[in-house]
């Protein structure tokens, strides 16, 4: 959003008004591929967080933006696309605490409609599409959106027997045991539904799927129990429910009044039924819950209508939505238009601008991070937006706040985009206070009073002192987070009160300092009945001590992420122990080295190079090897592993029947060749599978050698290149 003084800021589902977020200008031009490779990597984490950590750090609609801008990029310059780019996959992650399970049929993606115009679009595409190939009117079933979890239920002889999340599309978890809790959930399909099916039901084999989602009434109390007894509160029901259903005790589980919306079948064929509408019907007539607010329309006008109502009920429902699904209703139509490699192009998912409301801001504070990086916070007067009340918003730098121009005394318009995250929008300029001035970043650190600089090329402020107390207590904080060594208790109120009596100075304590006694006797800061502190306790305490233990096996991968190492996240983490395989080998590697591997680059590296170069830090590490924790990974490929690929560049395209892409490529990297996705006159080969298409081609024009699946296997099996 570009900050005006004009800016309109009633956001307008209909109306082109609603006011854009544009992002910080780049200091610099990138090239396509560099940009490229940039909205992937930025993609990917946010993904990770997302569908992994269950802890969000960037905003769904922010998500949208990049996603969209990298589909334009891959539109404008098809060479960029290829089977790794977030443009061909599904959103989506398969954990290691649950047994993989692989779906009956491919659970896709959904293309987003962001307003009413790329609505309109793809109903013209949709219509101009089927005009070609079948004279039947067109018709759509829209149904609201729900801001849930992925689900798969199976079905054998009428009897529910599996359920899995999601996953990748194409491998899911299973979550039988915890889906089994969930009281809308039927075990056994009804009559009724059971007439519909070949043969009345049984040998037949049905794979249903919705979303799991738990209710707002829920999820308040579930977050008022979590401050009670000290935990951190989820951000949102998505994420809520997300962590309730992904739990190892289905105890915990059955304790969080998780609920179902079914609305998809993997493959229509076992049931009577012809269309979305009538499918809808028969879920019903199963026992399954369906949203009862869906409508099948004949017109854009009546999709419009539909979606115009479906805004005004957000805040009366009991549960989270965040826009309108629209289908093509006949399941015959739906078989002509197909899919994409990542969502069927028979559907699109229409999202909702976020909510916003008008407040006053208070007060910036600054706030400083781990990394020593100060960050301006808005504090405003409480207000509730989607769902909870917030009070307090990031501005991000300095330059954001500049951006948006806000100031202390404004009235400001704040919302949680994609319903997450709270953000300042922007202000009212007619409502401006006469006497407010731009804010000024404090030239020393708030915390610890040491000077704060600003590096060239960066929009950070930073505090230069790494005795900074605020530094330290976020450090300690970050290591026990969920993606970093995932101790489960640790609280950050709970973090910093043991610094405060002096428990913690820095991330080795938790390992050679920390002990069940002392943990024990730290108090909560609250006060019972009787006027006395209430401490943590020994039961408590020996359960979070059990979560430090466990926490040594982490691997070195989190270690690296959890150290707080500058520019070093969580995959970045992951990339340096499986290409250095230990500690003591990425600490005794140059800036080279570390440059050299791919998705590293000299940044990164000079920020490793330079974190292992202090004494305080080595120091730290040191004990942490003592204390036991591992700090070794295994290497992606061992050190000693022969290289008869080395310096050969491979491009595969099309299906191939005895190995996934992904496999194949990760074989031939160990072998040390280089896969990409494009093909060049650098392209040493290219290995073509079924319906391969313009890559072949390419190939074919530049006189790169093209490889069959034989060729494949032979030379993974001996290293070497056919003749």
């Amino acid at each position: 959003m570009a900050a005006n003084n004009d800016m309109p800021l009633q956001t307008s589902l209909f109306g082109d008004d609603a006011p854009v977020n544009d992002g910080p200008v780049a200091q610099q031009p990138l090239t396509p591929a560099e940009r490229a490779a940039e909205l992937n990597a930025a993609l990917s984490h946010a993904a990770y967080q997302y569908y992994a950590l269950d802890a969000p750090e960037m905003t769904d609609a922010e998500f949208d933006r990049l996603l969209q801008e990298l589909i334009h990029l891959e539109d404008e310059h098809p060479e960029l696309r290829s089977s790794q780019s977030y443009t061909q996959r599904i959103g989506g992650y398969v954990g290691e605490q649950f047994e993989a399970v692989r779906h009956a049929q491919r659970m896709y993606s959904m293309d987003d409609a962001m307003d009413l115009a790329e609505l309109d679009a793809w109903l013209e595409r949709t219509e101009d599409s089927l005009g070609q190939v079948s004279s039947d009117p067109v018709a759509y079933t829209c149904e609201l959106k729900i801001d849930g979890l992925g689900v798969a239920l199976t079905y054998v002889d009428g009897q529910f027997v599996r359920a899995a999340t999601r996953g990748d599309g194409t491998t899911g978890e299973l979550v039988t045991s915890n889906v089994l809790t969930i009281d809308d959930v039927p075990r056994m399909l009804a009559p009724a539904g059971m007439e519909h099916l070949t043969g009345g039901g049984f040998g037949q084999s049905v794979e249903v799927r919705g979303e799991v989602y738990m209710p707002r009434h829920s999820f308040v109390r579930l977050n008022e129990d979590n401050d009670a007894a000290g935990r951190a509160p989820f951000a949102n029901p998505r994420n809520a429910a997300a962590g309730s259903l992904r739990q190892k005790d289905s105890h915990v589980t059955a304790a969080r009044d998780l609920a179902t919306f079914i609305y998809a079948v993997a493959d229509e064929e076992p049931l009577d039924v012809r269309s979305q509408h009538e499918f809808l019907s028969w879920l019903a007539d199963c026992g399954f819950a369906v949203n009862d607010h869906v409508a099948r329309c004949t017109s854009a006008a009546e999709v419009h209508a539909f979606c115009e109502h479906a805004l005004k009920l957000r805040d009366e429902l009991d549960y989270d939505i965040d826009g309108v699904v629209v289908k093509v209703d006949s399941f015959a139509q739906q078989a002509m238009l197909g899919f994409t490699a990542r969502a069927p192009r028979w559907a699109i998912a229409f999202k909702f601008p976020p909510e916003e409301k008008r407040t006053v801001l208070r007060e910036i504070r600054i706030q400083v991070g781990r990394t020593g990086v100060l960050t301006p916070v808005a504090e405003f007067d409480p207000v509730s937006v989607a769902g909870s009340t917030i009070a307090r918003a990031t501005l991000h730098n300095i330059d954001e706040i500049r951006r948006k121009d806000v100031r202390v005394g404004d009235t400001i318009v704040v919302h949680k985009a994609g319903d997450v995250i709270p953000e300042v929008v922007g202000f009212v300029p007619e409502l401006r206070p006469v006497d407010a001035s731009e804010y000024q970043m404090p030239e020393v650190c708030p915390v610890c009073g040491s000077p704060v600089v600003r590096e060239e090329g960066e929009v950070a402020y930073r505090c230069i002192s790494i005795e900074c107390p605020a530094q330290s207590v976020e450090r300690l904080i970050h290591w026990g987070s969920r993606g970093a060594m995932d101790i489960d208790g640790l609280g950050d109120e709970l973090v910093k009160r043991m610094v405060a009596q002096d428990l913690l100075s820095d991330v080795a304590d938790f390992y050679d300092k920390l002990d069940i006694d002392r943990l024990a006797s730290v108090s909560t800061g609250r006060i019972n009945k009787a006027g006395k502190d209430i401490v943590v306790g020994k039961v408590v305490a020996k359960k979070i001590m059990v979560q430090v233990e466990e926490s040594k096996q982490r691997g070195l991968g989190r270690v690296l992420f959890g150290l707080g190492i500058r520019h070093v996240g969580a995959n970045v983490g992951q990339v340096l122990a499986e290409q250095f395989g230990s500690m003591e080998a990425l600490a005794a590697a140059s800036e080279e080295d570390i440059a050299a591997v791919a998705g590293i680059g000299p940044k990164i590296a000079a920020s490793v190079v330079e974190f292992f170069s202090t004494t305080q830090n080595a120091e730290v590490i040191e004990r942490l090897r003592t204390s036991g924790v591992v700090l070794t990974q295994e290497r992606a490929v061992p050190e000693d592993a022969p290289q008869p690929l080395a310096g050969l560049t491979f491009v595969l395209t099309g299906s191939l029947e005895r190995f996934t892409r992904k496999a194949a490529g990760d074989a031939l990297k160990a072998m040390g060749a280089k896969v990409t996705g494009s093909v060049s006159k650098r392209t040493s080969y290219v290995v073509a599978g079924a319906a391969a298409g313009s890559k072949l081609t390419k190939a074919e024009q530049l006189g790169v050698p093209v490889l069959d699946e034989d060729a494949l296997e032979h030379i993974l099996q001996t290293g070497e290149i056919p003749a």
